[in-house]
């Protein structure tokens, strides 16, 4: 199922009996939970291919690439856990309102988006589907899908609106709204940089940090336990696709420059031309008039 949801969202319903806990029950009593599920697990993609566009690695989809990625336990793999998990609470949510009206200094009486009754869902088609043995592979995904999760319930935003004479805002009407799913993904990002190597702990039934020195993880935390495979150069073993032909950034030292991305490789340099605008003028009232200009671009892409 974690790869299913990935791989082909649109088909994690096809074959109903080799689910398991309440994703049958999910899959025959609440489609419209289903149709969340499934847009959940494409913006999820989405938002980890907008992270990853200028990495050796960029999210791609393409198969069997992305099933040899999923087999592995890397932060790679963690990341796409936890942004899916992300993606689909938000989704559920986005779509669920509910009253609150909780009186404090100021009136709760807005709609919220009810994070609680996603949350539950995604839990519920995500967490419940697994054999009951513990391995680190099961406990590095759950733990990751619910990084994923408290990723959206933690980080909800208040929204109000004053009411009252001449603007004296006496009473205030507040309701909690999910945020920018590009916040999300910018705060998993941030995780991604600092995720935390772990091992199966000696009791069989958890995971310790690879290094004593380190923390151990929160909760919000993601955590891997395979190093990232080398993305120089295609591999049919673990995935990658290699960075060749990919465009970079000649004399930049981001993840993105020619140097890095090209893994030493070398680049091939091109000048491509384009029509861009120019000469724009405002007329009364109320347009912009603009030539067409030819520039010539230089375009950079890995040997």
């Amino acid at each position: 199922m974690p790869r299913q949801l990935i791989v082909d969202p649109n088909r994690i319903c096809i074959k109903v009996k080799r689910l398991r806990g309440k994703q049958p029950i999910l899959c025959k009593n609440e489609p419209e939970i289903i149709k969340k599920i499934i847009s959940g697990a494409k913006l999820g993609i989405n938002e980890c291919q907008n992270q990853f566009i200028d990495r050796k690695w960029n999210c791609t989809t393409t198969r069997p690439h992305i099933r040899k990625i999923l087999l592995r336990d890397s932060r790679e793999t963690a990341f796409v856990h936890t942004i899916t998990s992300a993606a689909i609470l938000y989704e559920i949510s986005k779509g669920v309102i509910l009253p609150v009206c909780s009186k404090r200094d100021f009136y709760w009486k807005g709609c919220s988006d009810n994070v609680n009754f996603g949350y539950k869902k995604t839990k519920e088609f995500m967490d419940e589907g697994f054999r009951r043995r513990s391995d680190i592979k099961k406990l590095i995904l759950l733990h990751n899908y619910e990084a994923g999760r408290l990723a959206v319930k933690n980080n909800m935003k208040n929204e109000c609106k004053c009411h009252g004479m001449s603007g004296s805002c006496s009473f205030k009407t507040c309701w909690r709204k999910l945020p920018p799913f590009s916040e999300i993904g910018n705060r998993l990002k941030e995780k991604f940089d600092g995720a935390i190597k772990v091992m199966a702990g000696n009791d069989g039934n958890g995971y310790i940090t690879e290094s004593m020195t380190i923390k151990p993880p929160e909760n919000d935390d993601i955590i891997y336990s395979e190093e990232t495979p080398d993305f120089c150069e295609p591999s049919a073993e673990t995935g990658s696709l290699g960075t060749k032909g990919r465009i970079c950034n000649k004399g930049m030292d981001g993840t993105d420059g020619c140097d890095l991305l090209c893994c030493g490789r070398g680049y091939n340099r091109t000048i491509k031309q384009e029509e861009i605008n120019c000469r724009c003028k405002f007329k009364w009232c109320c347009s912009v008039t603009c030539d067409k200009c030819k520039v010539k671009r230089k375009i950079y892409t890995c040997l």
